[in-house]
């Protein structure tokens, strides 16, 4: 997204801090837990946090409602425009009905219906587009310019990344409140929003965290734009089932906090994917999608070790289809 259509402010941890306030009793304060069977697989502590539990199932609601809590009252009126797979266009779908302003999103028409269903529940309007030949951005773009809304990317904006981040602020809380420090964060990549949000509160209160991302196998353009210093993409002709963080390149916010505090970044094949969702079904009792599943898939490979210490992932989001949900189980639950 073009420099000029979001605001030019640095991201901070102070920003985490004052997003924590306003989600405050708004975002669901969701439970970190532990489970005995991932614990052995690792050989150490795992800290699940479960936003498969945040409204719309997604850690999507933080960095949204962030965002449109601090619109002034002409912007409000003018209404906001976003573009997402899913899990963002429900989470903003969701902020604007709270705040009573008008939202329309730009989705993929192979969004799971599931997704495109609860956009609809809030309200929203939906205009779609086929992600495998059209420009989402450039879509916006014309959109913004028709029709005067606000714009609310899915990741690449200050206000989102601060609101994202309050989850690794809330992990480190809770983990401290069990005497525990965290010595690796694995976190869900697709943009990189969760990422560097979660990166900039842990610089400042657990700097001693090494933060990790996975992407999909074919989507991870993030890690290899960290290595190389530049942005690198990723070709959306490609289908994967990681659907909600199967971007072509991180954000130019996003990127130069990643290249300086992301420790490593591991690819995730779509089988560990499956399998990452049958041990949550079995072991956790959650369900995750596949783009939310990233983080556990790379404990349970061992890409990430996790062997005597303690690590947090996320588990970001819980919106599978149905069907697909099925399938996995049908290929992996024996």
């Amino acid at each position: 997204m073009s420099p000029e259509l979001v605001p030019d402010r640095p991201i901070t941890a102070d920003g985490v801090r004052d997003a924590s306030q306003r989600i405050t009793g708004h975002a669901i304060r969701t439970p970190l837990i532990e489970n005995e069977f991932l614990n052995e697989v690792a050989g150490g502590r795992v800290l699940i946090k479960a936003e498969v539990l945040q409204h719309c199932g997604s850690f999507k609601f933080r960095g949204a409602f962030n965002l449109v809590s601090q619109l002034t009252d002409y912007q409000k009126k003018r209404g906001v425009l976003a573009w997402s797979s899913g899990n963002h266009a429900q989470g903003l779908a969701r902020a604007a009905r709270l705040f009573k302003i008008p939202a329309t999103i730009i989705m993929p028409a192979d969004t799971p219906a599931l997704k495109a269903e609860n956009v609809k529940t809030f309200g929203a309007d939906i205009i779609p587009y086929d992600r495998y030949s059209e420009d989402r951005e450039e879509i916006a773009k014309a959109v913004q310019r028709d029709r005067n809304l606000v714009l609310a990317p899915p990741f690449d904006h200050p206000d989102v990344i601060e609101g994202q981040g309050t989850l690794a602020l809330e992990t480190v809380e809770d983990a401290r409140a069990r005497a525990l420090e965290i010595d690796a964060f694995i976190i869900c990549c697709g943009g990189g929003g969760l990422t560097s949000g979660c990166a900039t509160i842990l610089e400042d209160v657990s700097p001693q965290t090494d933060v990790w991302i996975a992407e999909p196998e074919d989507f991870d353009e993030t890690w290899a734009s960290i290595k190389t210093g530049e942005r690198q993409y990723a070709d959306i002709k490609k289908r994967t089932i990681c659907d909600a963080i199967a971007n072509n390149t991180p954000g130019r916010l996003t990127l130069p906090i990643m290249q300086r505090l992301v420790r490593g970044g591991v690819t995730i094949t779509e089988d560990e994917v499956e399998h990452a969702i049958v041990f949550a079904y079995k072991y956790l009792k959650l369900i995750i999608e596949p783009g939310g599943a990233v983080a556990l898939a790379a404990i349970l490979s061992g890409k990430v070790d996790g062997g005597g210490k303690v690590t947090a992932i996320t588990l970001s989001g819980g919106n599978i289809d149905p069907g697909l949900f099925a399938a996995i189980l049908g290929r992996h639950g024996d």
